[in-house]
């Protein structure tokens, strides 16, 4: 309850002060207040602890969704790391705010809600102790002054009706001596009239100054009566504000994290993990993957007899390709380069056609050992070119296609094998639906 204090605390006397009867009533409601705001406290507590709680959580899902999508992003190198460390710096602090909600919850809650326990003693009939016994002293401190209070307000009443009553016999006596009408004897009665108000209004006066002489003379004893049994109230109430001050004290400390260790460590490190990245180290590894710095097995001449050994039979597809131009030998990862983690686990078609056949093909129209001569016929020295049987697969685990020219599916489907793997491990086939392309062979397995 907020208000203002006047240092001149009794000289203006109102109404509303506390020395009227029954105003103490306030300080007795002070005490079922303290209980309530008790509660009111631990409620507060609790709800605060309720949002630590849930920013914890909402920290661990927001790391948690975000470093998956940085590792599966394009981002690499030392900057991946630096973005990744924000994610780690919110796992940190979600660990932490979960201890503040338990520190909220066994420390701070349960004090206040033991302390409340220990002050608060609940009666039989209803209500606290600490406010009946209060009521009670606060009731017997007034109770003699309240009584000659009340002697002092009869007396004032019937001292102020005397005085009315004289000033009405006075009025009527001299309105009376200018009417000729009036007998002597009824004049003498209105003039007795007169004298008995005289006599009943010094009579009330009196006894009215007696009364008040009384309650002047009571009023020290019930002040200092009165001041004992808010003293003791007053003394109730200092218990409850230093403890609270004291439980506010100890919910700011665990609030801080300003001043845990373990909260500011969190933000050297992010701190340093940022300042680590670096722009030309991550250019450097990406030429030397994935540009110019990567080796290659540029095309070299090679001898006949091994040509027979090298190459392989091309289909009508990659027969097709080589006539297109000249085709490169394969490429193999080689030589001294910066290792990073791949983000993808899939080799991709791209991947695969960068290993060619260690040999090319020149089809000219006047080959005399060309699949067909000038007129159109086959060559009989030709081996059988007919496809190779089909044959029906299942899949054993899912496969996106990273190409146009890839199939997807997933496992437990059904398709065509139309032809055998090549030396990249790669089989041609045929969905369902007509769809033509690749796929992994070891994906696969034959339906039996």
């Amino acid at each position: 309850m907020s208000g203002s204090y006047d240092d001149a605390v009794g000289v203006e006397v109102s109404s509303d002060s506390f020395w009227e009867v029954g105003n103490y009533k306030r300080t007795v409601k002070r005490i079922d207040d303290g209980h309530r705001l008790c509660n009111d406290l631990m409620n507060c507590i609790h709800e605060r602890a309720r949002i630590e709680k849930v920013y914890a959580q909402q920290l661990t899902e927001w790391a948690k969704r975000w470093k998956q999508l940085v590792e599966k992003g394009p981002q690499y190198g030392t900057v991946e790391r630096a973005w990744c460390a924000f994610m780690s710096e919110a796992e940190k602090v979600s660990e932490l705010h979960l201890e503040v909600k338990g520190s909220l919850m066994n420390e701070d809650f349960e004090k206040i809600k033991n302390w409340q326990k220990e002050a608060f003693h609940k009666q039989m009939m209803g209500g606290f102790k600490e406010t009946k016994e209060a009521e009670d002293g606060f009731r017997k401190a007034q109770k003699p002054w309240a009584k000659k209070l009340k002697e002092v307000e009869a007396a004032k009443k019937a001292y102020h009706a005397a005085c009315k009553e004289e000033k009405l016999a006075i009025s009527r006596e001299t309105n009376s001596k200018a009417d000729p009408a009036l007998n002597p004897e009824q004049l003498k009665k209105l003039q007795d009239k007169v004298e008995r108000s005289k006599q009943d209004v010094l009579k009330t006066k009196e006894k009215y100054e007696k009364s008040l002489k009384e309650l002047d003379n009571a009023t020290p004893q019930y002040m200092e009566n009165m001041e004992q049994v808010f003293e003791q109230c007053q003394q109730f109430e200092e218990k409850r504000l230093r403890f609270f001050r004291e439980v506010l004290l100890e919910v700011q400390k665990h609030l801080d994290l300003s001043n845990v260790a373990s909260y500011r460590n969190i933000y050297r490190d992010l701190e340093q993990n940022i300042k680590t990245a670096d722009a030309v180290e991550d250019l450097r590894w990406f030429r030397a993957n994935q540009g110019p710095g990567m080796s290659m097995n540029w095309p070299q001449f090679e001898d006949d007899e091994w040509s027979a050994d090298l190459n392989r039979t091309l289909s009508r597809r990659e027969k097709k390709k080589a006539s297109d131009g000249v085709t490169l030998t394969g490429i193999n990862q080689t030589g001294d380069q910066v290792s990073q983690p791949n983000k993808h686990s899939s080799v991709s078609s791209y991947e695969k056609n960068q290993s060619y056949p260690t040999d090319w093909s020149d089809e000219e129209s006047n080959n005399p050992f060309s699949s067909t001569d000038a007129n159109g016929d086959t060559n009989p020295f030709d081996e059988d070119t007919s496809p190779a049987m089909e044959v029906r697969v299942r899949a054993l685990y899912d496969y996106e296609g990273q190409e146009q020219d890839e199939l997807s599916f997933k496992a437990g489907d059904e398709l065509t094998k139309m032809e055998n793997e090549d030396e990249q491990g790669w089989c041609k086939g045929r969905l369902d639906n007509g769809q033509i392309g690749l796929y992994p062979a070891n994906y696969v397995e034959p339906i039996q």
